[in-house]
């Protein structure tokens, strides 16, 4: 290994090292930006610096996919090839790309200059087939376009945003960031000012009465949420925005954080306000790299004006924002486990209870709500409770935001009172491709659930959907035609939570492995005697027995696939005269 110099390291040592071990990731990504790979020398130093074992160091940089210890290419071609990007042809594109490049999935380059490796979801699904190269993402991307790609030519896809409202999308789609000054001239930051003089108490009341819930998929009430984090009494305490939007065909919280990234921030502080924190943090996944810098920009452009920081509006509120970037791992979109990689940690979950409004972050009392969530903070606050409640049903309240990809004519982000079918929400994004029919939806994304044409006009609302088997996840809809081998899609389900289970517990780190690995002999042709009990048998036990939500809704589409289409799972001596 050659002599490594650690002149350009120092003073990312001297800006991270007093921080002590919460800055370990943000060192480690300056680190990595510096070198293109983390050699023991570097990981020594930085491991010194903020005070963590050099073993505990290594734990982290090989627990997350986006650091690397050995070389790579100075171009690094990461190819998405989950389903939606599989339905546009990425297989096609990983194929042209290592021919190009001359290399395997995974290698280098002869020359060092370019690596291609295969990649989850980079949340990108309406311009698929997606690739990230180096922090630039390119979409709707042509096997015949590859030297482009290697350059980064391809322009950078725009949002597309749609629907029956634009409430919460109001600044988006237009293809750019929302900055600050127009924000404001479009009453951007007055609900925060409403919010310093109703009061905390007020605040929280108000989040209540409008009946928000969670839009990361648990859908846990907003100001019970926030009611026990105000109420619990161990200081400091402290807000923190998910982004770490990683669940495929989920691409809503990259628009919003990209094109109007004062609004989350704006809901983080009213949030912040009403719970009686000081600190909050907007966690923003790695492959969003393009998003992570708006966002800095954007908190730089509030603390400026002083929204952010010290005496807040000179109210006595003050309350400061840090981003952190994660760094590849789908499980740190679970709440405990952001919390821990904020830390400086591996991302793996906790045991609950006890729950974050008691003893979340650095083991403080924590209020934690996703992107989509925070956005609809300021609409509540501005327009008030019972406004707010005209959009939706009475018990699924508000706009909605679903991620609409696949096999429709124009893929995009919706947006829409709870309250419309899924045939209509289909008809907003034009429908199946012409000449095609309907063969199934995924809701909720790799952890949802297949409807059918017989779902085309259930409600979108948790109840209705609900009482259709159908989970409203974050909002994915996922739409496949006539002409789609399940088969496939399940089988890329299964390989998605194999790679990003964390192995803390066994029924998820052995289940999703089995899982694929039978999964993989349907899609190749290869069933063998029994396999659909096998998968049923696997799946409920990683449903009741894993530690967190991964492993329990990691067979959840399977099982949905095996209770609609039965004969997909049969092996040939198994299935009845009359099957395909």
């Amino acid at each position: 290994m050659p002599e490594i110099d650690l002149t350009p390291l120092r003073p990312v040592l001297a800006e991270f090292g007093p921080q002590g071990r919460p800055a370990l990731l943000p060192a480690l990504h300056a680190a990595q930006k510096l070198y293109g790979y983390l050699p023991e020398p570097v990981a020594h130093a930085v491991g010194h610096a903020l005070g963590v074992p050099l073993s505990e160091v290594y734990g982290v940089i090989d627990f997350y996919s986006l650091f690397y210890r050995e070389p790579v290419g100075r171009r690094v071609v990461r190819v998405c090839v989950d389903p939606a990007c599989a339905l546009a042809g990425g297989d096609a594109v990983l194929a042209a790309a290592c021919a190009r490049a001359g290399v395997q999935p995974g290698q280098v380059s002869a020359d060092g200059a370019l690596m291609v490796e295969t990649v989850p979801c980079l949340g990108l699904c309406e311009h698929a087939p997606a690739v990230l190269v180096n922090d630039i993402a390119q979409g709707r991307v042509l096997p015949d376009q590859m030297d482009a790609l290697f350059n980064a030519a391809l322009p950078e896809p725009d949002s597309i945003v749609g629907g029956d409202l634009r409430v919460l999308t109001a600044n988006c789609g237009r293809g750019r960031v929302t900055p600050l000054a127009e924000y404001e001239a479009g009453g951007g930051y007055t609900a925060l000012r409403k919010a310093l003089a109703l009061g905390p108490e007020a605040v929280i009341a108000e989040v209540k009465q409008a009946g928000l819930v969670g839009r990361g998929g648990a859908a846990f009430p907003t100001g019970v949420k926030w009611e026990g984090a105000r109420s619990s009494l161990p200081q400091p305490k402290y807000v923190v925005c998910n982004a770490d939007e990683s669940e495929p065909g989920t691409f809503k919280d990259r628009v919003l954080l990209e094109e109007d990234p004062h609004r989350v921030l704006e809901g983080l502080l009213i949030e912040g306000f009403a719970i009686g924190a000081a600190r909050g943090y907007i966690y923003i996944r790695g492959e969003y790299p393009r998003a992570f810098a708006r966002m800095t920009a954007a908190v730089a452009e509030a603390r400026a004006a002083g929204y952010v920081g010290a005496n807040i509006l000179g109210s006595g509120f003050s309350l400061d924002v840090e981003l952190r970037l994660g760094a590849g791992a789908y499980i740190c979109g679970e709440e405990t486990a952001l919390f821990e990689s904020i830390e400086g940690k591996r991302g793996f979950p906790r045991v609950k209870p006890p729950f974050p409004t008691l003893y979340g972050l650095f083991g403080k009392p924590t209020a934690i709500n996703n992107v989509e969530t925070l956005f609809n903070i300021p609409l509540i606050i501005n327009a008030g409770a019972a406004a707010y409640r005209r959009y939706g049903t009475e018990r699924s309240t508000g706009p909605k935001l679903f991620c609409v990809s696949g096999d429709v004519a124009a893929p995009g982000l919706y947006e829409v009172a709870f309250g419309v079918t899924l045939r209509h929400l289909l008809a907003l994004a034009g429908g199946v491709r012409p000449g095609r029919t309907l063969q199934a939806v995924l809701f909720g994304g790799a952890a949802g659930a297949f409807a059918t044409e017989q779902h085309l006009d259930v409600k979108l609302t948790f109840e209705d959907l609900r009482a259709a088997g159908l989970p409203l996840g974050s909002g994915v809809v996922m739409v496949f035609d006539d002409s789609r081998d399940l088969r496939d899609v399940l089988q890329r389900l299964g390989r998605f939570f194999a790679h990003e289970s964390c192995g803390k517990c066994y029924p998820c780190q052995i289940g999703t492995q089995r899982q694929h690995e039978i999964l993989d002999r349907l899609a190749t042709g290869r069933p063998r005697l029994g396999d659909a009990d096998r998968l049923r048998d696997v799946g409920w036990t990683m449903t009741d027995a894993s530690l967190c939500g991964l492993g329990q809704t990691a067979a959840s589409a399977v099982l949905s696939a095996l209770q609609l289409w039965p004969q997909l799972f049969a092996a040939p001596t198994e299935r009845p005269a009359h099957a395909d």
